[in-house]
């Protein structure tokens, strides 16, 4: 796969769609300092203050702290203060906040910045390992603390050692049974960072613009077996039922034979395009996307396609975190908001009950 400009994604491509592929990266290249674009592990924060408050990223069905997902660069080079530009997700992983098209358990935040910052070089960075060791898991370069469980702006430092910091007493007790009980008031306790199970394995997220294949002259089959259908049904809820499926059924369809050139697509970039639906249903009207608190439309940006839940290691016997598609919506004219992180509007959509995938 080609990679273009190495995670960036050139929000100025509106013509066409980029596809998105996760590969292995060294840490140093998922830092902030490179501007990447990546999946799980720890957020790398392009503004390094005012970051989103665990009030903001609680999942809105089960009030517990969402998880880093994934996060995408995407700057917009004809507007100064969208030249470094990066887009967030976070998502719940209690399974049972999963319930149909409902996307409560699902945030989105942005960030901007100028050319001319106050956290990083006016010039690009180099494209090598820098002799300094990359981000500080414990502590931004703005001097903002992070939680050592999941990267967010921590502000409750354990009360024995004091130097190890939390978003909430829920990331607090799950490290403390894990790993912090062990390493309280010891030197390794201001060192250690262990594989951090509760986290999303970390991939790079790299990018190449999508290539369709010839179109079939065949048209699709949009037939629909009816012979057994209940007698007991008027004629015109057996012709309603028919329409509702066949449009279903050609909707799932094109959604298949979209990805069939590139199955391992984990995320579809197009911004003012539109998204690929896995399903007629619960497709957002314009007016269903809300507006930005500045005033202007949101447009689509991209979407997460249900092949990234391959890699995320999500699945249990008994329930697990699961979506279609998650379309992510940001402000058209991507407002200045300074050093703050705004938030943006995503849309959860499942796949129907009489689909399979």
């Amino acid at each position: 796969m080609a990679q273009m400009s190495g995670s960036r994604i050139d929000s100025e491509r509106e013509t066409g769609v980029v596809l998105g592929f996760l590969e292995e990266a060294e840490p140093w290249q998922l830092a902030s300092a490179q501007f990447p674009s990546k999946v799980g592990g720890r957020p790398a924060w392009l503004s390094q203050l005012n970051l989103p408050s665990v009030a903001e990223l609680v999942c809105e069905k089960c009030q517990l702290p969402t998880v880093f997902l994934l996060q995408v660069y995407a700057p917009i080079v004809e507007q100064e203060r969208s030249f470094h530009r990066t887009l967030y997700v976070f998502c719940c992983k209690t399974p049972a906040c999963y319930t149909a098209n409902d996307n409560r358990c699902c945030k989105v935040y942005r960030s901007q910045l100028p050319r001319k910052n106050d956290f990083y070089p006016y010039d690009p960075p180099p494209d090598e390992e820098p002799a300094t060791s990359a981000d500080d898991k414990r502590v931004l370069g703005s001097g903002v603390k992070l939680c050592r469980l999941c990267g967010c702006a921590g502000h409750k430092a354990c009360s024995r050692c004091h130097t190890v910091t939390y978003c909430s007493k829920e990331h607090q007790a799950i490290d403390w049974k894990k790993q912090h009980k062990k390493e309280c008031n010891s030197e390794s306790s201001s060192a250690s960072d262990s594989v951090n199970m509760f986290l999303f394995p970390e991939w790079e997220l790299v990018t190449e613009p999508e290539e369709l294949p010839a179109k079939d002259d065949k048209p699709p089959s949009d037939s629909l077996e009816q012979a057994n259908m209940s007698s007991d049904l008027e004629e015109s809820e057996l012709e309603s039922m028919a329409f509702h499926e066949s449009q279903d059924s050609k909707m799932f369809q094109k959604f298949k034979e979209c990805i069939a050139a590139e199955p391992h697509q984990v995320l579809r970039y197009c911004r003012q395009g539109s998204p690929l639906w896995v399903s007629s249903e619960h497709v957002p009207s314009k007016e269903a996307i809300p507006k930005c608190p500045c005033g202007t439309n949101r447009i689509f940006e991209f979407q997460i396609m249900p092949q990234l839940l391959n890699h995320l290691k999500v699945d249990r016997p008994d329930a697990s975190i699961d979506w279609g598609t998650l379309a992510i919506y940001t402000c058209a004219a991507s407002c200045d908001k300074g050093n703050n992180y705004s938030a943006e509007f995503i849309w959860k959509q499942d796949f129907s009950e009489d689909l399979t995938v």
